[in-house]
């Protein structure tokens, strides 16, 4: 019979993987000799097994897939877990995957599921609001008035507008409707990654600029700014035409472009991107103008950097351009324009007020820079705008409450709460409750402030 020994346990801890990784769920065999976890090292989480004694690790099952939980059989041949939103079995030794097919009917009283939606988030604000006595105001009258709407409702787009409109009377941040149609099978407009010239009335597409990093962003690309496309895996493109139909479904394709080079015409292969890579593309080019416009007003003595939401990624980014780059600058531009917000306020806070106590001087030579090394020591100061939001309010507020800098740009609405979503039996509807209050030096939550 196994017996536990808790004398000093948190002497004997030990670390089961041997790397670190987001982990969705983890099971254990029976003894303990194996530990199965998801995990998501490349594209999607994958099924990995490790041999905690011997520190032998493998892909069990290369899945891609979401997270999931994962359960374990009672003779530890097989695990299951979801994959996509589909039911699996893997083979706990082969790590063959299997679909577990379910047959079932189910008859859906659409209305009566609203009805019960719109009940339980009335609910949940009532137990779980930030304030106590929500505002003030008489929830349950609110409750009854909106109510009288739902029998007349018979789909998703109207409910979520309800959901909203009941959401709305809380005065807060952080909550509404939101409805998520899935359509698997959609159509998608691929992208050539280029600007061009909305003036132009000829046949074709004059390009006025290659975005940086896009499919004609190429070493071998002989397309060039001034440069007309004229026809689209053959087929011409005529002027006034609305061209974006015939690159239809073709993100990541091989695709023909017929282009016009002052009296001389070609041909030019490329793969066109997707709508949302373009969209990388333009925001990395804004930043660059912002950046040279700031180097250009400096006369080189400012750094610029733009946090594009409160996440790790912007962090590591933001480390990076202000230790590299910047770490030779007088003083550091922070723009958090456009920032729908996450949770790195204390992150930014500690980094960006870092005050320089040791200096190096390797033979005698006192150097640039010194301890801390890992944050920034000198002035900065931080830019907002009407678009900041949640964590993008949080912080300029607690950069001006802790005296690191000073703000510049428009007022933020004081959105500084933070929410759970909550997604409903209708995996389609999910709605929003701010949970907790951030309360700074005025005592007093700083929502709506």
């Amino acid at each position: 019979m196994l017996e536990l020994d808790f004398n000093n346990l948190e002497y004997r801890r030990e670390k089961l993987t041997i790397n670190s990784a987001s982990i969705s769920d983890y099971v254990l065999n029976k003894e303990g000799s194996k530990v199965y976890y998801l995990a998501s090292f490349e594209k999607g989480y994958d099924l990995w097994v490790t041999e905690p004694r011997t520190r032998d690790t493998k892909i069990l099952a290369k899945m891609g897939g979401s997270p999931s939980g994962i359960e374990i059989s009672d003779d530890d041949k097989t695990l299951f877990l979801s994959n996509d939103g589909k039911l699996v079995k893997v083979d706990a030794e082969k790590g063959e995957v299997t679909n577990i097919q379910i047959a079932g009917d189910m008859q859906l009283d659409a209305s009566a599921e609203r009805n019960y939606i719109f009940d339980h988030i009335w609910r949940q604000v009532t137990k779980k609001f930030y304030d106590p006595k929500i505002h003030g105001i008489d929830w349950k009258m609110y409750h009854d008035a909106y109510a009288e709407f739902l029998p007349d409702i018979n789909n998703n787009y109207d409910f979520q507008e309800l959901l909203s409109e009941l959401l709305g009377e809380l005065n807060a941040s952080h909550t509404g409707g939101r409805y998520s149609p899935k359509n698997e099978h959609g159509d998608h407009t691929a992208s050539l990654g280029v600007l061009y010239d909305e003036n132009y009335t000829g046949e074709g597409i004059k390009i006025t600029e290659i975005l940086a990093g896009g499919p004609l962003d190429k070493a071998k690309n002989k397309i060039k700014i001034g440069d007309i496309i004229t026809a689209i895996n053959g087929k011409e493109i005529q002027a006034e035409e609305n061209w974006n139909k015939d690159l239809l479904n073709l993100e990541g394709k091989n695709i023909l472009l017929t282009v016009k080079s002052g009296s001389k015409s070609f041909s030019e292969t490329l793969k066109p991107i997707s709508m949302g890579e373009e969209y990388s593309l333009m925001y990395r080019r804004w930043v660059e103008i912002m950046k040279k416009k700031v180097d250009s007003l400096s006369n080189g003595t400012l750094g610029y950097l733009h946090i594009r939401g409160m996440n790790d990624s912007s962090f590591r980014d933001i480390y990076e351009r202000a230790l590299g780059e910047n770490i030779d600058k007088k003083a550091l531009v922070v723009d958090t324009r456009f920032n729908g917000g996450g949770w790195l306020h204390d992150d930014l806070n500690t980094f960006l007020s870092g005050e320089e106590y040791l200096k190096f001087a390797p033979q005698g030579n006192i150097i640039k820079g010194g301890e801390p090394m890992t944050r920034w020591t000198k002035p900065s100061i931080v830019i907002m705008s009407e678009s900041n939001y949640s964590d993008a309010y949080i912080f300029p507020y607690i950069y001006k409450q802790n005296g690191i800098g000073k703000l510049v740009g428009m007022p933020v609405a004081g959105t500084g709460t933070a929410v759970w979503w909550e997604q409903q039996i209708d995996p389609t509807i999910v709605f929003g409750i701010p949970m907790i209050a951030t309360i700074g030096k005025e005592g007093r939550p700083t929502e709506n402030m």
